[in-house]
């Protein structure tokens, strides 16, 4: 042999040697032949591997070389062996070994057979990889219109833990766990499934899974047909209703795989109405259907559900209630007050047309209510139910009733919430003179009593700053929580005895609060600043007005430049004023500031006109 092709073979041993010394393996305490090694390997797979083999004195007589192996050490020629047959161009050989067992740890060695017998290579350990699981599927049972029961049995786990086991199962051959499944533990052994929401009348293919460590194994394929299943309706929701009508209707969107022989809309006053009641037939087929009702009570309350019919049987969409209308009522007020206590407006003295009103509501059609201020010291008064005289009108009957024949009410001044009972015979009312503050744990006397706002006729509404904190607050009257409002929507319409209203912000507050609208109360609660170039925050930032309680206004000391100011609220532009300082407006343009200078300038919010003074000190 060639000097070069020796070197060459001994660096490849010295390049083995370091390679396998540095790898995890099983070997024996026999010291190795020099002229024969087992050097790796290769290719393990669950029924199969290649073992390299090494001979460096290829000329020594050698009739045979190989691999022998076995499930227990120190393998030799009497247990299994393959002997190479290929050929010999270097001294390294490979061999496959096949037909093993998955799972199964074996020692193999390589061997060169000559006439003095047979030398071992260096023993080499390794474990077949596992397989898939074996199972079996059982056959479908319970079988509805959207569900049945499965199964299957994990015979032979594979050789490794079973981590996952169920059915798969669709509408198409072989499904796999990519498609529909059930999850039923893990482990050997049989288990069963639930199919659910499937459709009916529709053909399904099962098979039962098992997954390990090697993948997924499935189970023979079998398969079912579901049986027509209930359709599934949905209720419309109601629109247009009056007094006496509105209109529904439902959606089929799933027929059962039958067909929808009947469809429509089921009603009555009664909670989850049927087809053995009252109906409107909505046609055949899927789809959207709409039913309009007719000839209903006012201020009635009905409930409708959406129906559909297959052979299976009658399905319903959700229970639907609402309200039809009722007959509202809307009650002026006329009096000699009119015209002193509603300054700029149109009203006028004893003109029903042109009164201060009281009004009912849907869901309580027959009780009035409004607020109605009264200035003069005594204030004549009546309630007429139309924009004129023609009646019927109602005077005072005694001991807060009403009457036809009745005098004038006298009242004397204050501002007035006014309630009637229109359902009661005989009629009665109240008129309680209020006055509004705000209280809360946000506002200056917490929940103890509420700090006062001022009534303004030329606007028609409450208002007043005060300082607040963070927290919540409500409007009540008279010291008394018989009378106070919050707000259930969190927006700026308030409701008798609604929730708090949150106050985020820390700051002076200007409120405005409006029950001038009878059974549409609403308020405002502003933070106002002064922005603008002529400030030092210039368009930037506002420089925040406080409230100066002895003068009801909202006041800024501040350094200017010559430039622009305006006010606005809440630091945003929602909500700005400029224009004239005797006549502010939202629309308005900046106001100027012609020299430099420390100026003291006043915001007066008190009247239906906005003004300010813009003072240099």
């Amino acid at each position: 042999m060639k000097r070069k092709t020796i070197n060459r073979i001994l660096a490849v041993l010295v390049i083995a040697t370091i390679f396998f010394g540095a790898c995890t393996k099983e070997k024996s305490d026999v010291r190795l032949a020099p002229t024969l090694a087992t050097t790796q390997v290769l290719d393990i797979r669950s029924d199969s591997a290649t073992v390299v083999g090494f001979v460096v004195a290829e000329g020594d007589g050698y009739t045979e070389k190989g691999v022998c192996y076995n499930t227990a050490t120190a393998p030799t020629i009497s247990n299994s062996k393959v002997a190479y047959t290929g050929q010999t161009t270097s001294a390294a050989f490979k061999v496959k070994l096949s037909g093993l067992a998955y799972a199964t740890k074996y020692y193999a060695r390589a061997y060169a057979t000559n006439a003095a017998g047979t030398i071992y290579g260096e023993e080499y350990s390794f474990t077949t990889l596992p397989v898939v699981p074996t199972l079996t599927t059982a056959a479908i049972t319970a079988i509805t219109g959207n569900s049945a029961a499965g199964g299957g049995n994990v015979t032979v786990i594979g050789g490794a833990e079973v981590t996952a086991r169920g059915v798969c199962y669709g509408i198409a051959h072989n499904p796999t766990i990519a498609d529909g499944k059930t999850s039923n533990d893990k482990g050997p052994g049989a288990f069963v499934s639930a199919l659910t929401l499937l459709k009916g009348n529709t053909v399904y293919f099962v098979r039962a899974y098992a997954t390990n460590s090697a993948g997924t194994g499935y189970g023979p394929e079998v398969t079912f047909t579901t049986l027509i299943d209930m359709p599934v309706v949905t209720t419309t929701a109601v629109t247009v209703v009056t007094k006496v009508s509105a209109v529904s209707g439902g959606e089929v969107t799933y027929n059962g795989g039958g067909t929808i022989s009947a469809r429509g809309l089921a009603w009555g006053a009664s909670a989850n109405p049927t087809i053995a009641g009252t109906v409107i037939a909505g046609g055949t087929g899927m789809g959207i259907y709409v039913s309009n009702l007719t000839g209903l009570t006012k201020f009635t309350t009905y409930h409708v559900r959406a129906y559909a019919t297959n052979s299976v049987g009658t399905a319903y969409g959700a229970d639907v209630v609402f309200t039809t209308l009722s007959d509202l009522r809307t009650w002026n007020i006329p009096g000699d007050y009119v015209a002193a206590s509603y300054p700029g407006s149109t009203f006028a003295d004893w003109a029903p047309d042109k009164s201060p009103q009281v009004k009912s509501t849907i869901t309580a059609p027959d009780n009035l209510e409004g607020y109605v201020y009264m200035k003069n010291a005594s204030n004549g008064w009546k309630f007429a139910t139309q924009p004129n005289w023609d009646g019927p009108n109602y005077g005072d009957g005694g001991a807060g009733k009403l009457d036809a024949n009745g005098g004038n009410f006298s009242s004397p001044a204050g501002y007035y919430k006014i309630n009637v009972n229109a359902g009661a015979n005989p009629m009665t009312y109240t008129a309680v003179a209020t006055s509004w503050g705000v209280i809360g744990d946000a506002s200056p006397n917490a929940w103890t009593d509420e700090t006062a706002i001022t009534y303004d006729p030329t606007s028609s509404t409450w208002k007043g700053g005060m300082t607040m904190i963070a927290g919540g607050f409500k409007f009540r009257a008279n010291h008394s929580w018989d009378y106070n409002y919050g707000s259930n929507s969190k927006d700026a319409n308030l409701n008798a005895g609604g929730d708090n209203i949150a106050m985020a912000f820390a700051a002076d507050y200007y409120f405005t609060l409006d029950l001038s609208h009878p059974n549409a109360y609403t308020y405002s609660a502003n933070r106002w600043g002064l922005i603008g170039s002529a400030t030092a925050g210039g368009w930037d930032s506002d420089q925040n007005l406080t409230w100066d309680a002895t003068n009801k206004v909202l006041k800024v000391t501040a350094d200017l430049i010559v430039g622009e100011i305006k006010f606005r609220a809440n630091d945003a532009w929602d909500l700005a004023l400029g224009g004239t300082v005797d006549a502010l407006t939202t629309s308005g343009g900046n106001l100027a500031i012609t020299a430099a200078g420390n100026y003291t300038i006043t915001l007066d919010l008190s009247k239906a006109t906005y003004t300010c003074i813009i003072k240099k000190n």
